[in-house]
């Protein structure tokens, strides 16, 4: 419904009725908008169009013409989020599943299936049990004990949508389902660009075991908790790990870590603590290495996968960017619509259909 869609889109923005009224230009009254967001008036396509610039989103958002809202919205977080946190993280969740529905309908694809690997969501007993969880996920997915290359291809492949981006700094991540009109829930994973490549890797299978864990079976704070355990067995299985470090150490120096978080592409923290929970540290060496030589790693990542300023340009999630392409290259879509549903420049969409140099000697003539 407009209402809904509209009172979202002005908390995002931070605006009062009134604020909205003045950034519209006073196109309206703020008692006009109030009755748009109780649906007891509808506005006139002039109105909507001043709505959509005043508060910089689609007009099918708005309009809500897929029919689809979230559900079981779960945020991961540093504090507690503010009404404007979580109305920026939803809004920007349903204008990126309403482009991508929009493109698999023009393309006739079904959204990729949730290949979920158990049957329902597990209950745990105990933290630790997350570990077996960890393990049965891996051989239902049959992955072996090997690291996992890229992790947001994976749950793609899966049938996890999964977006990467600019989120509020309170906001970590979230999971949450979207619904759709007398079809099955789509299954969303959305993650900070603003992080490294390593804690969005971690925070992927973190909000995996979210998705897989029976929220009835522990506290909130031991669901969280395993889900942490969770992501540390997943990325860094006990067997592959103790092949490479052995069962048993007194110590670990610099360069041995740092070619170790680089194997599994996890953070130099997350690799100290998934040691000593596989007991092949003590607490004592576990002490003394955030003392010594990791004694800034939890704030500051050594040594980043990513180059400075390139956060996110790494394990993308890339299935709605091909569909796009898809499209364009078929001519199902124009060059305008494809920077539209990409929020990409023109000439950006272009070099990415024919190629750089290609796109360039075109503009030239």
């Amino acid at each position: 419904m407009i209402a809904d869609r509209l009172k979202l889109a002005r908390r995002k923005a931070g605006f009062s009725l009134r604020d909205l009224s003045a950034a519209m230009g006073d196109k309206v009254t703020a008692q006009a908008i109030g009755k748009y967001e109780r649906a007891e008036s509808i506005p006139s396509s002039g109105v909507l169009l001043a709505l959509v610039k005043a508060l910089d989103v689609s007009l099918s958002y708005l309009l809500d013409t897929q029919g689809i809202a979230l559900s079981g919205v779960e945020f991961r977080t540093k504090a507690n989020t503010t009404a404007r946190d979580r109305a920026q993280v939803e809004t920007e969740v349903l204008e990126w599943v309403e482009r991508y529905l929009q493109i698999e309908q023009i393309l006739e694809r079904d959204s990729a299936e949730w290949q979920c690997p158990l049957s329902k969501p597990r209950a745990l007993q105990s933290i630790g049990d997350a570990e077996q969880l960890a393990n049965d996920v891996r051989a239902k997915w049959e992955l072996g004990l090997d690291p996992i290359p890229n992790m947001t291809e994976l749950l793609e492949e899966k049938g996890l949508k999964v977006l990467t981006v600019p989120l509020p700094a309170r906001v970590s991540g979230l999971t949450c389902l979207v619904q759709r009109h007398e079809a099955t829930p789509l299954p969303v994973i959305v993650v900070s660009d603003q992080f490294t490549l390593e804690r969005r890797r971690l925070t992927l299978a973190h909000e995996l075991a979210h998705r897989l864990v029976d929220t009835e079976s522990l506290s909130d704070k031991d669901e969280e908790k395993a889900a942490n355990v969770f992501a540390g067995a997943f990325l860094m299985p006990r067997a592959h790990l103790e092949r490479e470090v052995g069962k048993h150490r007194n110590a670990l120096g610099y360069r041995e870590l740092i070619d170790l978080k680089r194997i599994y592409r996890v953070s130099g923290a997350a690799l100290l603590m998934r040691l000593r929970q596989i007991g092949a540290i003590s607490d004592a060496t576990l002490i003394y290495a955030f003392q010594s030589t990791a004694r800034t790693w939890r704030s500051q990542e050594p040594e980043e996968l990513e180059l400075p300023g390139a956060r996110g340009s790494m394990e993308r999630a890339q299935r709605f960017e091909r569909l796009c392409y898809w499209a364009l290259a078929e001519g199902l879509i124009s060059l305008s619509k494809a920077s539209e549903l990409l929020r990409a420049p023109i000439s950006d969409v272009e070099s990415g259909l024919k190629g750089p140099s290609t796109a360039h000697a075109h503009h030239r003539q």
